[in-house]
């Protein structure tokens, strides 16, 4: 046990000079041997929380860690903060896997990584038995719950934990969880008047945006080439859609892979390699692509398909900016997404699991539609109420709204489309409600197709009626009307468009429709956006060289040297000494013994400094 205050290991090890919200009195509560619930959003610090304990404590704390893709990572993380960390999964040899267990059993690690199928073995256990365990973390906890997004039927063994090993505190931690999921975790479990901990969901370092779907793999190359050299993850709903988006991406000269449950084991793992340690700039992936990544620096994630619940899109968009830097979240919405979904949620037997699996489309179809804060209709879902304004320009509101989201920065505009809806409607009602949107939009454009002449539907009266705008417009608004139940789409295979009762007030009554429009987005500089104002991005790239080669040579992702934040005040400061680089966030003890003296060099190199300042820092460190 180290004898040492948190706050001062958290300097010491850890490189911090205060703790975030929530951490200190989730960390004392283990010291103090408590059970603990966390829900705390990515980005937030939950290993911190178990990590600063188990230094603290004596024995070995064990991490239920989801994948085994990630528990290497999570270790050398660890150990280059100076953790005597490790794990056990069947990725090891049998020789390695003997000697981390002589290692656990011996007392000789702070931390243990494996898997809800490792604790399940009984050998396992009978290890654990021998063993002084500190405490048990469970990461992921939300997998306990099949009210949650993204149940996992091995977890629930994990309620052996508490039985097994009485003595010994469990902390359970989780990204998102509603109130209801929170209890069910806790019910699951079998955790004994847990300490309980909601944090705020609010990830004020991250931009929301939803823009209309349209020619989606023109929509994404366009993105990232205003990103160029960010990384960045691209969600597809279909393992076709990741295949062909990535090939699309390669072609303009894009480093992007695929990653999706289909691929071959090794080809899968390799992407995912090649991503976390920069090598390439952009996954393409469906959702299979998720716990399993640790990377710091993801700079924006892009769904290209609607999302199946909200649960599931705030889990998906916070893997960006976990270092807390500005990250882009943005979601292509098109109306026609909704029916494959559905139909897949028709494929259900069970009654109650098609009713839970409507609501929560219909959430994420709100989220998409509604004229409001995005962030605030997030925070809203899990239970959080934030006063921040609602809409631009709401007098009521405080905080920084343009910082929110596309509403609050005006990039979406909320106009009149009384008229366009009332164009649309005839259409619909003239032409017999037997048609889906593309005939619609080709009859009010004054489209002359072989169907329209066929069906002499060029003698309709609002034939043209539209002709004054383009497609794309009018698939908006039909997107539009089609989100407020004006119309509806029926039928499964070739749906088909028809009015609702809601309409008829619409076209006979003159009740005014309002849509969502989004304003061309402006040519974004070729820069890299920090909260550090005023950084050099010259030096900046000089330092991304230096920790890709260092990560190289030690065969770890770059985030584990340093994070972009790190590196991004780094470059702002530009430390000249030992004393000044140590007061770094993010540089404790081990990394400044471990990548001071290189990082220093550079920055004296870049700056025109001499070597004196060099020469009297290794003197003292000696």
């Amino acid at each position: 046990m180290k004898q040492a205050s948190p706050r001062g290991l958290l300097s010491e090890v850890f490189g911090f000079d205060s703790f975030r919200p929530h951490q200190e009195e989730i960390v004392r509560a283990i010291l103090d041997r408590q059970d603990a619930f966390v829900v705390m959003p990515t980005g937030g610090g939950k290993s911190l929380c178990y990590q600063l304990p188990a230094v603290i404590m004596p024995g070995t704390c064990m991490v239920i860690s989801p994948l085994i893709s990630l528990m290497k990572d999570q270790v050398d993380a660890a150990s280059a903060m100076g953790l005597r960390a490790s794990f056990l999964n069947s990725s090891l040899d049998a020789a390695t896997r003997r000697d981390v267990r002589a290692q656990l059993v011996g007392g000789e690690l702070d931390l243990i990584y494996v898997s809800p199928e490792r604790f399940a073995m009984e050998e396992f256990v009978a290890d654990l038995r021998r063993v002084a365990l500190s405490f048990v973390a469970i990461d992921e906890a939300h997998c306990v719950s099949e009210w949650g997004h993204d149940f996992r039927p091995d977890y629930l063994n994990l309620a052996r934990i508490v039985k097994e090993f009485p003595d010994v505190p469990v902390a359970a931690f989780t990204a998102t969880a509603t109130h209801r999921v929170q209890d069910d975790i806790v019910s699951r479990l079998g955790l004994r008047a847990p300490h309980l901990v909601r944090a705020s969901f609010n990830r004020p370092n991250l931009l929301y945006k939803v823009v209309p779907k349209q020619r989606i793999d023109d929509q994404l190359l366009k993105f990232v080439q205003r990103h160029p050299g960010e990384p960045g993850i691209i969600y597809r709903t279909t393992r076709k859609s990741v295949e062909g988006t990535a090939t699309k991406l390669c072609a303009k000269g894009i480093r992007a892979r695929p990653y999706h449950a289909g691929l071959d084991a090794d080809v899968r793992s390799g992407n995912q390699e090649a991503f976390n340690r920069d090598d390439i700039d952009v996954i393409v992936a469906t959702i299979a692509f998720g716990m399993g990544i640790d990377k710091s620096n993801v700079r924006f994630v892009l769904h290209a398909d609607l999302p199946k619940n909200v649960e599931g899109y705030y889990q998906e968009t916070g893997r960006a900016g976990r270092d807390g830097e500005p990250a882009a979240c943005q979601l292509f919405f098109g109306y026609g997404d909704i029916p494959k979904l559905r139909f897949f949620i028709d494929q259900a037997e069970d009654e109650d699991e098609k009713r839970r699996a409507t609501r929560c489309l219909n959430d994420m179809v709100h989220y998409a539609t509604v004229y409001a804060c995005r962030r605030k209709q997030l925070l809203n879902y899990f239970g959080e109420a934030w006063p921040v304004a609602q809409v631009s320009g709401d007098p009521d509101g405080e905080g920084d709204t343009a910082s929110c989201c596309d509403i609050c920065s005006g990039d979406v505009e909320r106009i009149d489309a009384t008229r366009d809806a009332q164009i649309l409607m005839s259409a619909i009602a003239r032409t017999g409600q037997r048609f889906g949107v593309t005939h619609i939009v080709d009859v009010v454009t004054g489209s002359d197709t072989e169907r329209i002449r066929k069906l002499r539907h060029s003698d309709v009266k609002t034939y043209g009626a539209g002709s004054d705008k383009d497609k794309h417009h009018w698939r908006a608004v039909m997107d539009n009307l089609l989100a407020q139940g004006l119309v509806q789409q029926v039928g499964e295979q070739y749906p088909v468009l028809q009015l609702t009762e809601a309409a008829r007030d619409v076209l006979f009554k003159g009740t005014p429709v309002f849509v969502l429009k989004t304003r061309a987005p402006t040519k974004r500089k070729k820069t890299v956006v920090s909260s550090f104002d005023g950084f050099d991005e010259d030096l900046f790239d000089v330092l991304r060289g230096l920790r890709k080669q260092l990560a190289s040579a030690q065969g770890v992702p770059p985030y584990v040297v340093f994070n972009d934040r790190t590196l991004h005040e780094m470059a702002a400061r530009a430390p000249a000494n030992t004393s000044e680089f140590s007061t770094l966030g993010g540089v404790g003890e081990t990394k400044l013994a471990r990548y001071g003296e290189a990082f220093l060099k550079a920055i004296a190199d870049y700056t025109g400094q001499s070597d004196d300042a060099l020469s009297s820092v290794r003197g003292k460190e000696s």
